[in-house]
């Protein structure tokens, strides 16, 4: 019988093309199950709780496998993976799961983390971790702003299409948290789920308002009438400056 593996994995997304799987192989998903493979001598399909994009980073993303047999305990299964990845994707712990746990279908909410570094020189190790803002950010202007996000709504105005449009696209954000440590802006958005490229949209705007170049009325005005509102002027983030912080289950 199979036995169902959930995984939690970090990686630094700068050279991959993001999660999932594509022809050019170079994807976390692709390594994942090339690792597998080598060691099951077969086909193992990796499921993540979500996908992520070219250049984003992951502290902890779920995922979950179904093996052909348990073959190893958990922590040689950590090794063993880790001896096949590239360094800049490593499994951290994975344990055995029931049947019922699903990485995608199972979570209940995510934690992402969007870093801005607002300061006339990037240092070089903040290079592709953190987006580069050179002008003076009103940081109290983004703290009332990001209050707005707090709840349940329609993020459509929000979200970018992916090919496939969104039957349903509200979300419920519990929380926005803002921390500035000197030049280094951390902006930390906690939901239900996200929609695609919403969490860089909307720090974007957040962004677009520190520079007083928007206010908290096109925030408003998204929210309130999204489908009128999509068409408008938005600004995504830079992908590089996202983090996948923590999936809940």
């Amino acid at each position: 019988m199979p036995s169902r593996l959930k995984l939690i994995v970090s990686y630094d997304g700068a050279s991959f093309s993001g999660w999932q799987s594509q022809a050019n192989g170079n994807t976390i998903q692709d390594r994942l199950e090339n690792a597998f493979q080598r060691i099951c001598s077969e086909p193992v399909r990796v499921h993540g709780a979500g996908r992520t994009d070219a250049g984003v980073h992951a502290l902890a993303q779920c995922a979950h496998v179904d093996l052909p047999n348990r073959r190893y305990k958990p922590d040689r299964w950590v090794s063993a993976l880790n001896g096949l990845l590239p360094p800049a994707i490593r499994v951290m712990r994975c344990r055995f799961v029931s049947e019922a746990f699903h990485a995608r279908f199972s979570a209940k909410g995510k934690t992402y983390r969007y870093r801005i570094w607002n300061a006339a020189v990037l240092p070089p190790f903040e290079s592709g971790r953190a987006w580069h803002v050179v002008s003076a950010l009103d940081f109290d202007s983004i703290v009332l702003a990001a209050t707005k996000f707090c709840g349940e709504h329609d993020f459509a105005s929000f979200s970018a299409n992916r090919g496939t449009p969104e039957t349903n696209t509200v979300r419920i954000i519990r929380a926005v948290r803002l921390r500035r440590a000197g030049p280094c802006i951390s902006m930390e958005f906690d939901g239900d789920g996200f929609l695609y490229k919403m969490v860089r949209m909307m720090a974007g705007t957040l962004v677009r308002i520190g520079l007083n170049r928007s206010s908290l009325h096109d925030i408003n005005a998204r929210l309130r009438l999204p489908r009128k509102a999509i068409s408008c002027g938005r600004t995504a983030a830079p992908a590089n400056g996202l983090f996948l912080v923590r999936v809940r289950y």
